[in-house]
């Protein structure tokens, strides 16, 4: 597994068109993976993960998880402020274990499912507008992905969410796509070393393509 941090010029032409269209992001990230047949799923095949973080004074990395080692000569001229930054994730995966307690980042696209009012039972999908809501999405995928969100001094769930800038783009057989991703940052606890090692390597929640499911870990931070 390579996890790579990109600096981004945000001034650059190939951003300012990626940012107005989150196809064309994905489209330039995938750029630096071998292609594949028409029949295999490019991003899920390489195990492509990705997020967009804004750093102290405004700038903006992009991290990128993959399986396949990157090429990141690939990408359009200018479009990096400083050479990729690329690392094994090995070491990380080595130390998941039952009970071991993790600081976190998830960039993830809460929704739920309402039914369409048109005379049809058609169901279609919505963004979780209220933290409350976000936070309760996540802990239902932790139960399935082997984690806890374990409680602050103050009783809450030690984790918040914030939201992030909202993603558009085009789709030729969808139409517009819109993702209003959620940033989640906190701790967990790990219950399940197998079912949670795969929600790091795949990803959580939907919307992967457009910048979600990327599970970040740090070491926990003192209370």
């Amino acid at each position: 597994m390579f996890l790579t941090k990109l600096t981004v010029n945000q001034q650059s032409r190939a951003f300012l068109r990626d940012v107005a269209d989150v196809h064309d992001m994905h489209r330039t990230i995938m750029s630096a993976y071998p292609e594949l047949p028409p029949t295999a799923t490019f991003r899920s095949q390489h195990g492509v993960l990705w997020r967009l973080d804004t750093v102290a004074g405004g700038g903006l990395v992009q991290y990128v998880q993959s399986q396949t080692a990157p090429d990141w000569e690939r990408l359009p001229e200018g479009l990096l402020l400083r050479p990729a930054e690329v690392r094994s994730l090995q070491p990380v995966l080595d130390v998941i274990a039952p009970g071991r307690k993790f600081a976190f980042r998830l960039m993830a696209n809460p929704t739920r499912d309402v039914r369409v009012e048109d005379g049809k039972e058609q169901r279609k999908r919505v963004p979780l507008q209220q933290p409350a809501q976000q936070i309760e999405w996540l802990i239902s995928k932790g139960e399935q992905h082997g984690f806890v969100i374990p409680s602050s001094r103050q009783g809450a769930p030690d984790v918040a969410a914030n939201p992030a800038p909202r993603l558009v783009g085009k789709k030729r057989e969808a139409g517009r796509v819109t993702v209003d991703p959620v940033r989640f940052d906190g701790h967990l606890v790990v219950t399940d070393s197998a079912a949670f090692t795969a929600a790091v390597i795949n990803g959580i929640g939907r919307a992967k393509a457009y910048g979600c499911g990327l599970l970040s870990l740090a070491p926990a931070r003192a209370n």
